[in-house]
């Protein structure tokens, strides 16, 4: 046909070599497998970056970042404002300092934080508390409520001693004045427990529970959507049943319960 160049032509004008028009990438085939593997744990974790998926399929992390580039995933990414407590920044300083900003537990039950959040549901709030061992980042315990207060802080302490069978030697919380209450302080102190706060106005100071309830509020999802609280408080223990035993920790590389399970085996020189 006139007009038509030839494949020999085209590599002429194109300054290239004329093999170079039968090339096909190596990594066409090799990348459309690890596409779809990586689709499938999204599928199961749509909040997983490409830190997470690559352990949980064994990959290099730079390969599945190109990967999720190149075909425009992304985790889903829906962070949730915290309202502001009411009083919080007409509140005293607390009396008591933050310690534990200087400590790196090297096993569990040294430093346990707690913290509560609010989850919004439908016109009003459930109230989620939770205690976090430092060292293995576990949830130890939760305790949910339609009210904040000083019983829904010290619930969620009293079923984290029940779990675990001891007390932490440090606890770490916000200036709430739920942790402050003379309930909730006096025991920790009769029981030896060292206590130790965030300054005021410094959320960044509990890092570890702020940074647990953001990712915790994106998975969980859209809560308008149970029936009633008794399904989202089933929803809410089901997720955190998912981050200790099931979800990849980015700083372990693995899920926290199985982090501390295999600490403990190698404490006890057992073969884990």
């Amino acid at each position: 046909m006139a007009g038509r160049l030839n494949k020999t032509r085209l590599a002429q004008r194109l300054g290239i070599a004329r093999a170079t028009l039968y090339y096909k990438s190596k990594k066409k085939k090799p990348d459309e497998e690890a596409k779809k593997l990586i689709e499938m744990v999204m599928a199961a974790n749509p909040s997983y970056g490409h830190k997470r998926i690559a352990p949980a399929l064994g990959m290099n992390k730079k390969k599945v970042l190109r990967i999720m580039k190149e075909n425009g995933l992304k985790p889903r990414l829906i962070r949730f404002k915290k309202p502001t407590k009411p009083g919080d920044r007409k509140r005293p300083e607390s009396l008591y300092d933050n310690i534990v900003f200087k400590l790196c537990p090297l096993k569990p039950n040294i430093v346990w934080c707690g913290d509560f959040t609010y989850i919004r549901y439908r016109n009003s709030f459930v109230y989620l508390a939770t205690v976090e061992d430092v060292h293995t980042r576990e949830i130890v315990s939760a305790a949910i409520s339609c009210w904040h207060s000083q019983h829904l802080v010290k619930a969620a302490l009293s079923e984290a001693i029940k779990a675990r069978g001891c007390l932490p030697k440090y606890f770490h919380s916000d200036q709430g004045s739920e942790y402050q209450s003379q309930a909730h302080a006096e025991y920790l102190e009769k029981q030896g427990v060292i206590i130790s706060m965030s300054k005021k106005s410094s959320p960044w100071q509990n890092g570890c529970q702020e940074s647990f309830y953001s990712q915790f509020k994106l998975e969980l999802g859209e809560t308008r959507n149970y029936k009633t609280t008794g399904h989202l408080a089933e929803a809410i223990y089901h997720q955190l049943h998912y981050y200790n035993h099931e979800r990849i920790h980015s700083r372990f590389k693995m899920p926290p319960a199985e982090f501390r399970r295999k600490f403990e085996g190698k404490s006890y020189g057992l073969t884990v």
